[in-house]
């Protein structure tokens, strides 16, 4: 399914392409944790909430982490072509659609956050989509922080950390590689990313070439 991305959220002083960031990684690196930092830092950023057939966990809310759907609905979206991307994801089914693009609010560039399948499917639709792979520092630092966020078993363990191998194979595809040890550092290090990538000449020049033309315009209609 291809969309026309001509025109999606420009208005007023962001009169240009939105922007599309995907940061991806292997499940326990921190994405979640990094992302949210940064979305609260930069105001012209905004998060994509993709869609989940999983359980909500404890403090989750529908609409604001994932929206959560039976398996059904989520399928029955696929066959339709509402996602931009979409993967299964250890039992589950994971989603962004297509909507998530068409309605930021205020013109604002958008934050994915999406495995390394979707962070694919999202760079070969999207024009100037810049990946970013986030990962700990060590195997071992891994395996600790999946740990921690609740009761794992062993086989869940062998899953995610299978799965974090395939997707440590992918770094190269990726534009940036964020080490999330010190957690400050790695907010910087991505909040960095954003802004200098946000400032790239090639997708603002073009707005503010035609902005200055029509100033120099006007002032050449003004009595001498």
């Amino acid at each position: 399914m291809t969309k026309e991305r001509t025109g999606i959220g420009s208005r007023g002083q962001s009169e240009r392409p939105p922007r599309v960031f995907v940061v991806s990684g292997p499940s326990g690196a921190g994405k979640t944790t990094l992302c949210a930092e940064v979305i609260r830092d930069l105001p012209w950023l905004e998060a994509s909430v993709s869609h989940t057939t999983r359980a909500p966990r404890p403090g989750e809310e529908n609409g604001r982490q994932y929206h959560f759907v039976d398996r059904g609905t989520f399928e029955e979206m696929i066959r339709v072509g509402q996602f931009l991307e979409w993967a299964e994801v250890h039992g589950h089914l994971y989603g962004s659609s297509w909507k998530s693009l068409e309605g930021r609010s205020g013109g604002r560039d958008l934050l994915f956050e999406v495995d390394c399948i979707g962070a694919k499917q999202i760079q070969k639709k999207i024009e100037g989509a810049v990946l970013i792979f986030i990962m700990t520092p060590s195997l071992e630092d891994l395996v600790r922080r999946i740990q921690r966020r609740g009761a794992v078993s062993g086989a869940e363990l062998a899953m995610r950390l299978q799965t974090a191998r395939r997707e440590i194979r992918q770094v190269a595809e990726f534009d940036f590689l964020v080490i999330n040890d010190r957690f400050t550092d790695a907010v910087d290090a991505l909040r960095s990313i954003l802004i200098s990538e946000r400032c790239r000449l090639d997708l603002r020049a073009g707005h503010w070439i035609e902005k200055w033309a029509r100033e120099f315009d006007r002032l050449s209609e003004l009595p001498s």
